[in-house]
């Protein structure tokens, strides 16, 4: 997993909205546990914004150069099809799915 030390290469900033109780938002509060720490240590500069709001889909937004940013619904996710959309954010893949 190499491409998680060069999030703050490729990223201006990194959001995950998420609700704090539903049942479609659990994978991402478990990836959100199992690896914020591990993103954090290998992207200290990196602005990686947790936002929980009561009712949200859950979302992964990145934000590159020039403003453009890109999201992604995270309903029905598991945390490593969470992770694999995260890398294809980071390598500028991926697109706003909804």
């Amino acid at each position: 997993m190499a491409w998680r030390g060069q999030l703050s290469r490729n990223l201006k900033e990194l959001r995950i909205l998420f609700s704090p109780n539903s049942p479609s938002s659990s994978s991402t509060r478990g990836f959100i546990e199992n690896n914020y720490k591990d993103l954090k240590t290998k992207n200290p500069k990196l602005p990686i914004l947790i936002r929980e709001a009561t009712g949200i889909e859950p979302q992964l937004w990145a934000r590159y150069d020039m403003g453009v940013e890109r999201g992604i619904h995270l309903e029905g996710l598991n945390e490593e099809q969470i992770s694999k959309a995260l890398e294809d954010l980071t390598k500028g893949g991926g697109g706003f799915k909804g």
